[in-house]
């Protein structure tokens, strides 16, 4: 392992990464820093392939130092679909899916309660807590499990029913809340304050590793693409750590030089019932103002008041990308469209990608001719609800 500290993008201040970590003093999430000259002295982009399927290829980029502490699933390396039928319709040749629902819990959240998990393990944290929208809890819950440590979950009470059972199921101590994830990080906050340091608040981007797991997608995409980067990357963005990931891994393979100088145009996806960092973006705003009355189905992307807005809009413009949101008809409609083209049964918050998608390539910000990835963050399956059946005939036996 090569994690030399942490560091605070807003003020600069580095912390010490051998203890656990919540924010700085300024508020901001910290990042984890590497030794990049050590990592390009010790490996070669080539090696990977020789490494089993799974995130813990990158391991000289992770912030796991023994391997007795790894807890996995079998998490990473998932596939990189290629669109054709969809991407004609809608002029994007050179269209991919990137399907996150093949990860052990039926979503990227994985990746991050991977490495989260791992890296709270070794450094001595006995119990969890965080708010959840869902699948980051049903995550979180799963390998705090496997790794032998308590975990405690609120989740708002319209979250998905499939991530409340899975919290249970992993004997998780899960609290629901009649509110959003706001309200129940209020509740994590309390008993975290309430425990005398022996509760670890988890929350998005509240410790410095879910981060360092989301980001292992971003050395995928460019590893499965042999080495080369696409020119647009297409994310449903609430807490947005997945976005401020792969941002990271992009800038972290460009030093290292195993990419082009050319990094992909990001592109932050919300509803238009949820749409904080889109209204920041467009504003030219450093900090997203919360959105009020939040509501979309795709739950996994309702977070009104981002703690990570500063690094989103910083990952959208370092990149020249933008944000745009999308409507909770329009995206549906999509899923549709494109489950019966390709075979392939999106979760909403991908849908509302692929709307984002054909909405940029009509208005012509995505080219002709350009590779655009767009992350399928979770199991379409974990949302029977986003498909209406009550057409379908009913035959007599």
């Amino acid at each position: 392992m090569h994690l030399t500290h942490l560091e605070c993008p807003r003020c600069g201040t580095e912390h010490d990464a051998g203890v656990p970590q919540n924010l700085c003093g300024c508020g901001s999430p910290l990042l984890a820093r590497y030794d990049l000259a050590a990592v390009r002295r010790t490996v070669e982009p080539e090696r990977f392939g020789l490494r089993p399927a799974d995130l813990w290829r990158y391991r000289e980029l992770l912030p796991v130092t023994e391997p007795a502490h790894v807890t996995t699933l079998g998490e990473g390396w998932t596939p990189m679909l290629r669109a054709p039928a969809y991407g004609a319709e809608i002029g994007v040749d050179e269209l991919l899916v990137k399907d996150e629902g093949l990860t052990p819990t039926g979503s990227f959240k994985a990746r991050g309660a991977a490495v989260g998990v791992s890296r709270a393990r070794e450094l001595g944290v006995q119990r969890i807590a965080m708010p959840t929208n869902g699948n980051a809890g049903a995550a979180w819950a799963t390998y705090a499990a496997r790794a032998g440590m308590g975990a405690t979950i609120a989740m708002p009470l319209s979250a998905p029913t499939i991530c409340r059972r899975e919290c249970v199921a992993a004997g998780a101590d899960l609290r629901l809340v009649d509110g959003l994830i706001g309200d129940a990080g209020r509740q994590v906050a309390a008993l975290v304050a309430a425990s005398a340091g022996s509760v670890f608040d988890a929350g998005t981007l509240r410790e410095p590793y879910r981060l360092e797991g989301k980001k292992t997608m971003g050395y995928e995409i460019v590893e499965q693409l042999g080495w080369q980067v696409p020119d647009v990357i297409v994310y449903p963005t609430g807490g947005g750590v997945g976005l401020i990931g792969i941002h990271k891994a992009l800038g972290e393979l460009s030093e290292l030089g195993w990419v082009e100088d050319k990094l992909p145009r990001l592109v932050a996806v919300q509803s238009t019932g949820c749409a904080p960092i889109v209204r920041a973006f467009a504003a030219g705003a450093d900090r997203a103002e919360p959105w009020a009355d939040a509501h979309t189905v795709a739950f996994g992307i309702t977070v009104p008041a981002p703690l990570g807005d500063e690094l989103i809009l910083t990952a959208l413009r370092a990149t020249a990308g933008t944000a745009i949101a999308v409507d909770d008809a329009e995206f549906l409609a999509d899923l549709r469209d494109f489950a019966a083209r390709e075979g392939l049964l999106l979760c909403p918050e991908g849908a509302a990608c692929l709307t984002a998608v054909r909405r940029l390539r009509a208005g012509g910000w995505i080219r002709a001719g350009e590779r655009v990835v767009v992350l399928n963050t979770g199991a379409g399956l974990k949302y029977p609800d986003t498909v209406d059946v009550s057409g379908v005939p009913v035959l007599p036996a």
